[in-house]
């Protein structure tokens, strides 16, 4: 590749492109919660399940296979895109595309994406937060 980034870069956009993605689905599902009567407390309870279901078993693991893959990259020439591999593009392109499938057939009751999408959102932007922290440490390191 003629043209390309470095790994830093690729870390920084990874972090950005997880908490843009948190803070849009997070807009949706804090839409969907004011429209709804249900005790806030108990979507509150289970928003944090969700989040912790999503962060623990899935993007925390992401997130270290990721950065792994990130820093093993030998060139500085990189693809601005290779923050993911193809896989997790495929699969970031099907999630996407069901939730707006979803939302447009109404396919789910409120009350359920509001939960459901305010709790996978912070888990995305927590997720996405640790690949800013990480990009922020590798480049105070690469400064001294």
């Amino acid at each position: 590749m003629k043209y390309g980034v470095n790994r830093q870069f690729l870390l920084i956009t990874a972090g950005i492109v997880w908490v843009i993605a948190g803070a849009n689905i997070l807009r949706i599902g804090i839409f969907t919660w004011t429209h709804s009567s249900q005790d806030w407390m108990f979507k509150i309870g289970e928003a944090t399940i969700v989040f912790l279901l999503f962060f623990v078993l899935i993007f925390k693991r992401l997130y270290y296979k990721h950065t792994r893959r990130i820093e093993g990259k030998k060139e500085d020439k990189n693809c601005p895109f290779s923050f993911f591999d193809v896989k997790s593009w495929i699969i970031m392109v099907f999630m996407i595309s069901l939730g707006i499938t979803i939302r447009s057939f109404h396919l789910l009751p409120d009350s359920f994406i509001s939960v459901f999408y305010t709790g996978l959102s912070i888990a995305l932007i927590l997720t996405g937060i640790l690949f800013i922290r990480y990009w922020w440490l590798k480049r105070k390191i690469l400064q001294n």
